[in-house]
Order: structure tokens, then sequence, then C-alpha cells
């Protein structure tokens, strides 16, 4: 699991903004989505091409959110990441040659590594999604947010690998189109602490609210029990 470190000098920003670092008290599952970020056999298995050991320590923690929204009446929208030559401002240009022909043909839909991981806990009712940019929020690249308009959904809780990379893109994304974001801190991965730490800093100052596992699984539950009792 990734070390995390978020210095008070940063925490101190949003304080001055806002008034507190947290954003959101409760959430209401209805109207939220979690995002699973390309929880792929080719980012969790050992030895791979595109390996990320840190993705395996937080399988548990996307199945729980996963089931604590499901639990309150919300949706699970799971992406599947594909390199492809049509990308060509990344084919080519950003990665070429040998390399870049072996993360095409890796993460194709027909190739076993495509396939989300066994060890995630996807359910009948969920939804998987095939996505070919970095953000899943990118109309070009993937239609979640078609799905998400469809659904009502105002609030977004966006998990999974790389951090830095299609985690950080989708929350960006998200919030410059209007929905609300939750990052859990130990439910997204990358390469390095680093790299992991940067992404959180940013994103806790103008994106979103950065919260643990626990923190997400009791605004769900809060939720679920408000609009329980409301109704």
């Amino acid at each position: 699991m990734h070390q995390i470190d978020i210095p008070e000098e940063i925490l101190a920003k949003p304080r001055a903004r806002r008034g507190q670092v947290n954003v959101f008290d409760t959430l209401e599952p209805a109207r939220t989505a979690l995002v699973v970020i390309d929880m792929q056999t080719y980012f969790l298995e050992p030895g791979g091409l595109l390996e990320v050991p840190c993705s395996r320590n937080i399988v548990k923690n996307i199945n729980r959110i996963a089931a604590a929204l499901r639990r309150g009446g919300g949706k699970v929208y799971w992406t599947q990441h594909s390199f492809i030559r049509e990308w060509t401002a990344w084919y080519g240009t950003l990665a070429s040659g040998e390399f870049a022909e072996k993360m095409i043909a890796e993460s194709a839909p027909e190739s076993s590594g495509y396939a989300i991981h066994p060890d995630m806990d996807f359910q009948p009712q969920d939804v998987a999604l095939h996505k070919t940019r970095y953000s899943a929020m990118l109309p070009e690249g993937c239609d979640l947010d078609a799905h998400l308009k469809r659904s009502g959904v105002d609030t977004l809780i966006v998990t999974g690998t790389l951090t830095n990379v299609c985690c950080e893109s989708t929350a960006r994304d998200a919030m410059m189109m209007n929905y609300k974001v939750v990052f859990p801190s130990d439910a997204n991965a990358t390469r390095t602490d680093e790299e992991h730490n940067a992404t959180l800093k940013a994103i806790i100052q103008v994106i979103g609210d950065v919260r643990s596992t626990d923190d997400v699984v009791d605004m769900l539950e809060s939720g679920t029990t408000t609009s329980q009792a409301a109704e």
C-alpha cells in the first residue's frame, strides 16, 4: 500500500479556500457512481510489461466501496483500457517502436490481459466500458459520461490504476464537467509513492475530496440511512 504523505502546507490551502480540508460529509448513493479505472489483468498480474505492483494492494478496498455503493442503490462502472495506433499523440510520439507495439498487443480486447482481474468483485448489474484515452470522461475514448447522465449521477468516486495517469485524468475532467469528485487515497495505485502523493496533493486542493476507503464507506452508509429515513 502507498505511504500517504500530504504535508500541512498543502492542507492549509483548501482550509483557506473552503474552511476545511474535506468537501463532503455524506454521499447520496443513488446519485453517486463508483468508477473503477483499468483494474485489468495486464496491470495486476506479476511479471507483465505493464505491471503495477501496488495495484494488487487496493483490490479489497475497491471491492468494499463497490459493495457499499450497491447496497445504497448506486452504480459501479469498470473501464478497460486499450492502447491504439489511432491515438497518434501517444503512438509514435510518447511511445514508439517495439515497446509501443507490445503495449498495444497486451492491452487489446482479444488479449487475456484486457479482462478485469478475477479478484475484482464485478457483479452482473455493473457496467464495463471500453476506453482508449487516459480519461474515461472523454467521449472520443469512452462513453462513461453518457451513462452517467442517463443515470442521474452527479458525484463520482474515482478508483483504480494508475493514480497519476488515467485516474487523475478522469477525476480532473469529471470536475471540469461539473461532477463532484471523491478520490480515495488507498483505493488508487501507481508505481511509486512520490507519483501517488503528487496526485493526491493536486486533487485535494482544486479537484475533489481525498478520503480513505473507511471514510468513503461511512459516507455512503450515512447517505443510505438518510435516504431511507426520508422515504
